[in-house]
């Protein structure tokens, strides 16, 4: 057997193991709750993040105080290990709500093939809905394959560099480093040994080594996508990463942990590495200001920057926006008035509440030249650097085993930027092969 069939029987059987573990999952999840038949009302479900529990709270009651013929109960999704096993549980268990509002984009298309979502372009007057809220652009990334919409874009969490404005002024530099040799030569300045003891103790930046999938969707992929100006990693059914764009970003990455710019420790753990000054910079989101607010030094400073690029890149910079949609489940009463609800609860009005109680931003075009949010921005310049960023982000491609993709490019890094036993056009080899090996059928 050759190692193309050895690798296609492994990824074979990979999937009927985790299909098998889904059945089994759903099985005792579905016991847990149950859909709420509760007449004329929606059953909306939000992530169970604090702060989007009280914004999903607000909305609603504001909503039934206002709409006394169309009631809406809100509850946090269930609890459970994650919030993606809750809701493949509640398909398979067929206890969905109405409304979900916290789906990761990659997810969407394997439930839209499965025939468990509304079509929302069929619902009227929602392709103009759309057209208002979003760009073109955002209108195509969240179009499925065969042609319909089966969610709303609603927000993002744009990657950016943050970075520790004292430490790069004390390095001679006077502005955060935008290519890869700066930021290769702040790395070499910035390293240091402060203990004498032959281990680096101070690194330039840091990302988690974990395969795990999704650690490259902060990573990898922001990096990918400022490189490439928002390319795709496949289409129709084939990979298209293998390319100058992933390339350079293997090898600058690679050079970073080689060099040891960025630790191969887990140090993730420790006290904030950024905020004690052990790292200058990180890959992170507009999560990060509330965090850096509370528990910030006296006298700490910090800003955000685009991520690196290469040295020879012109155009905007893109990044991965760590987008969550909404969805209706075809198990909705009426989808027709459950789009009246979304459309307030898309408002700019209630987008405006959304920044203001989640620190996140709706996914809405142009936000950052938006009247209705001027204030808000005024009063929170570092959110409006995400804002700008916000023109230029990118979801994830429709794929039903994206996070298959995902893994396997993960397996790569792991080999070659963290270990270095690959080059990175055999590990971008290795990936692509396997990759297209899980669309033969």
């Amino acid at each position: 057997m050759n190692i193309n069939s050895c690798l296609k029987k492994i990824i074979l059987n990979k999937k009927k193991i985790f299909t098998l573990l889904l059945i089994i999952l759903s099985t005792n999840l579905s016991c847990n709750f149950e859909k709420k038949d509760i007449p004329r009302e929606i059953l909306y479900w939000s992530s169970n993040n604090n702060e989007e529990i009280s914004f999903a709270r607000f909305i609603t009651n504001e909503w039934n105080k206002r709409n006394l013929e169309l009631k809406v109960h809100f509850q946090p999704v269930p609890e459970g290990q994650s919030s993606e096993e809750i809701i493949l549980a509640a398909v398979v268990g067929k206890t969905t709500p109405d409304v979900y509002s916290n789906m990761w984009q990659g997810d969407v298309e394997t439930y839209a093939q499965a025939g468990v979502l509304v079509a929302l372009d069929t619902l009227n007057g929602f392709i103009q809905f759309l057209n208002e809220r979003c760009d073109s652009w955002t209108v195509k990334e969240v179009t499925s394959k065969d042609g319909h919409i089966y969610q709303i874009p609603w927000k993002i969490n744009p990657i950016m560099m943050i970075y520790n404005k004292k430490i790069l002024k004390e390095l001679g530099l006077t502005s955060p480093p935008q290519t890869y040799s700066e930021f290769l030569e702040a790395a070499k300045r910035f390293k240091k040994d402060n203990n004498n003891d032959g281990y680096t103790d101070q690194w330039i930046g840091y990302t988690e080594v974990h395969t795990t999938w999704w650690q490259r969707l902060f990573d990898f992929y922001p990096l990918y996508l400022a490189a490439s100006n928002g390319a795709s990693l496949i289409q129709n059914d084939k990979a298209v990463f293998n390319n100058v764009h992933a390339l350079q970003v293997f090898e600058f990455l690679r050079e970073l942990y080689k060099k040891e710019y960025f630790p191969k420790e887990r140090i993730s753990a420790r006290q904030d590495p950024f905020l004690s000054s052990t790292i200058a910079t990180r890959f992170t989101g507009p999560w990060e200001i509330s965090h850096a607010e509370k528990f910030k030094p006296t006298d700490f400073e910090y800003s955000f920057q685009t991520m690196p690029v290469p040295n020879e890149h012109s155009g905007p910079i893109f990044t991965y926006g760590d987008p969550k949609n909404i969805i209706v489940f075809k198990s909705s009463v009426d989808p027709n008035k459950i789009l009246k609800f979304l459309k307030y609860f898309l408002s700019e009005e209630n987008d405006l509440k959304l920044i203001e109680m989640t620190n996140q931003l709706p996914r809405r075009k142009n936000i950052d030249k938006n009247p209705v949010f001027a204030n808000y921005f005024t009063k929170n310049p570092l959110m409006l650097r995400f804002a700008h960023q916000a023109n230029y982000v990118k979801g994830t491609d429709v794929s039903v085993i994206l996070k298959e993709v995902f893994d396997i490019i993960s397996q790569e890094y792991e080999a070659c930027v963290i270990y270095g036993v690959k080059t990175p056009k055999e590990a971008l080899k290795d990936a692509e092969r396997a990759v297209n090996l899980l669309f033969i059928k």
